[in-house]
């Protein structure tokens, strides 16, 4: 009788331990350390991708405004091609003309 009034006791020790232990474990103090040591430990590398995403924006940015002014300097290219006809047609007026005055002079 004694054995087994030990044996209640100790398991009733044992179990208010173990019930100690879990609340012990879980209480909301120890999750605001766990999630501290969390973000202490993943805080530089998120940092760090931030960084390099951000740099890879700047990047991207600069390369759209490049190609945006390109596109713009061939699109007001193909429009000036009323320009250049025009620049032909008056380089020609002057070849002619040109050949028109040495004509005249050579015959006098």
């Amino acid at each position: 009788m004694e054995d087994q009034e030990m044996q209640l006791k100790v398991k009733r020790v044992s179990d208010k331990f173990t019930e100690s232990m879990y609340v012990l474990a879980n209480e909301p103090s120890v999750a605001l350390y766990r999630l501290q040591e969390h973000v202490r430990r993943s805080l530089p590398e998120l940092v760090q991708h931030k960084t390099d995403m951000q740099s890879w924006e700047e990047q991207s940015q600069g390369a759209i405004y490049s190609v945006e002014y390109a596109c713009s300097a061939v699109k007001s290219m193909t429009n000036s091609s009323l320009y250049f006809k025009n620049i032909d047609g008056l380089l020609r007026q002057a070849i002619n003309m040109k050949e028109q005055i040495s004509n005249s002079q050579g015959r006098r």
